[in-house]
């Protein structure tokens, strides 16, 4: 494969330096066992520098007690072909969390309100460890702009709160969900599904969707517009859900009228 491949972090840092000299330098941060969505980013990524970055770590700081980090799925093989197709210049897999983690480890990023409602309430810890990893990469990199998909939107808030707060002078773009055919968005984890479960995943995407149409609509009334878990039922099938939530509840900005 042509995609060179760098397994340490002193090694990461010297290549982003030795890019940085050629031109701009765009960093795609990952966990692995990429897809479409992730193949966009770089795609994107490549639009608008010379060098692209991506990295490939499974996070274990992000993951809390009796979540799925060790069955995570992985694949680096797969992930290093599809990096190429995509146009990465080089791959940051780090051969260990040690290689990030170093034995004493004890700093921490501590992201704000932002980070506190939504997946922040359910997962206790969960953007500390997003915080001080992105951190770290940033420092490695010291790239010009870095790339995230807009499915995990707090997310991308955080890390654009923590970039300006820090000032560490990324520009981070967002760029919009990727979803196959039948509406589901792409994940990593979707690889988890089931043939049944895989087929009931899309009532989510059916159910945003008939929000987002009486939205444009013009119904503006949480009290009076179509109930997202109503939308979300077929004949035969169950929706595990949790309660639906209007972002701007929990001081998170009003995404644009009509956007997907």
């Amino acid at each position: 494969m042509s995609v060179g491949v760098i397994a340490t972090a002193h090694d990461f840092r010297r290549a982003c330096q030795e890019a940085r000299t050629d031109g701009e330098l765009a960093l795609v941060p990952t966990m692995g066992y990429l897809h479409g969505g992730h193949q966009s980013l770089i795609q994107a990524a490549a639009l608008r520098a010379p060098t692209v970055a991506v990295t490939i770590f499974v996070n274990p700081t992000q993951f809390g007690p009796g979540e799925d980090l060790s069955r995570y799925p992985r694949d680096i093989e797969g992930d290093l072909r599809k990096c190429e197709q995509a146009g990465a210049t080089f791959v940051f897999a780090p051969k260990g969390p040690e290689e990030m983690y170093p034995p004493g480890f004890q700093t921490w990023v501590e992201p704000g309100p932002l980070a506190v409602p939504l997946e922040g309430e359910k997962r206790p810890g969960h953007f500390r460890g997003v915080g001080t990893i992105v951190t770290k990469l940033f420092a490695l990199s010291r790239a010009d702009r870095a790339f995230f998909g807009e499915k995990d939107y707090q997310q991308l808030l955080v890390i654009r709160r923590m970039n300006a707060d820090l000032n560490l002078g990324v520009e981070v773009i967002g760029r919009p969900i990727m979803r196959e055919s039948d509406g589901l968005a792409m994940s990593s984890r979707n690889a988890y599904l089931s043939p049944d479960e895989r087929a009931r995943a899309t009532a989510l995407w059916r159910a945003l969707k008939a929000v987002r149409n009486a939205f444009k609509a013009g119904e503006v009334q949480p009290a009076s517009s179509p109930s997202p878990a109503r939308h979300a039922r077929a004949p035969g099938l169950r929706a595990r859900r949790d309660a639906p939530h209007s972002i701007a509840d929990h001081s998170l900005p009003r995404r644009e009228r009509g956007s997907s």
